[in-house]
């Protein structure tokens, strides 16, 4: 399939149509690969890190920019190929709740996966075994999350197609976010950490670890990391080097509070977390 897409995509940079066959073969091919989860954006490498496929983002935008328009239901117009996915039982334990949520074609929904209404997940995207996407969710293009991760209310995790190459936002494994949160721009976050009501991650932001004093940002080459385990809620520095009337102004960042040990239970509340032994 790699092959495939990297043949379509320098064909239609050339100026050179593609055998229409081949290519609605190819998209419904490519499409029923990235929902049952054999394609992904970005994926394990098997060292601990995280590979991003880039070929799949050409796959997604070759879609984008060869398909035509269709109409939908209650007025939707969209990529003909893009309709939103009708999850059956062949889809696995699957609830949807009744609602208004929508899975886009291309996305990829694990099993005992919970859906409120509403939330949205967009083509490239992934949600694992056992997790949660609550009301007002957004699931960006290729974003990653791994399994058991409670995804709360109005928490947006950003996505991304272009530039190609772009690391998505990667969620691993058993992690908690709070209401309102925002990851954006590449950020990963590594398995069992918290994130605490209304933090926002970007590509900018600066996290201060308060419980092994240092700092962690993003470094060329490299995403912003959050540890495992970490508990993060939202906080300021001051700004330095400003004039009279810049006295008092703040810059946001995050804080590790803490880190959660064996003895915290994985399915335990971001209150109690949030509320017991945040002191460092």
């Amino acid at each position: 399939m790699k092959e495939t897409i990297g043949r379509l995509v320098a064909q239609f940079e050339q100026g050179v149509r593609s055998d229409e066959p081949e290519l609605v073969r190819f998209k419904s091919i490519f499409l029923a690969a990235l929902e049952a989860g054999r394609v992904r954006a970005a994926e394990p490498d098997g060292q601990g890190g995280w590979r991003v496929n880039t070929w799949v983002q050409q796959g997604i935008l070759l879609i984008f920019k060869t398909d035509r328009l269709a109409g939908f239901s209650r007025g939707a117009r969209d990529k003909a190929s893009l309709a939103p996915r009708l999850l059956d039982q062949s889809c696995g334990n699957v609830r949807v709740v009744p609602g208004g949520s929508t899975v886009r074609a291309g996305a990829f929904v694990g099993n005992n996966v919970v859906l409120m209404p509403p939330s949205y997940m967009n083509i490239g995207s992934y949600l694992g075994d056992g997790s949660m996407l609550d009301s007002h969710a957004l699931l960006g293009s290729c974003a990653q999350v791994g399994h058991k991760v409670h995804v709360s209310a109005g928490v947006i995790l950003g996505g991304v197609l272009e530039p190609v190459g772009s690391r998505p936002v990667i969620i691993e494994d058993e992690v908690l976010i709070g209401g309102q949160c925002g990851i954006y721009e590449g950020v990963l976050v590594r398995r069992r950490a918290v994130l605490s009501s209304g933090t926002i991650l970007n590509g900018s932001t600066k996290v201060y670890d308060a419980v092994r004093d240092r700092w962690l940002e993003r470094t060329e080459g490299h995403p912003l990391e959050i540890p495992e385990g970490a508990v993060l809620v939202p906080g300021t520095r001051p700004l330095t080097a400003v004039g009279p009337r810049g006295q008092g102004v703040a810059l946001s960042i995050a804080v590790i509070v803490k880190y959660r040990d064996a003895s915290t239970d994985a399915k335990v509340t971001l209150n109690e977390v949030l509320h017991s032994e945040v002191t460092p």
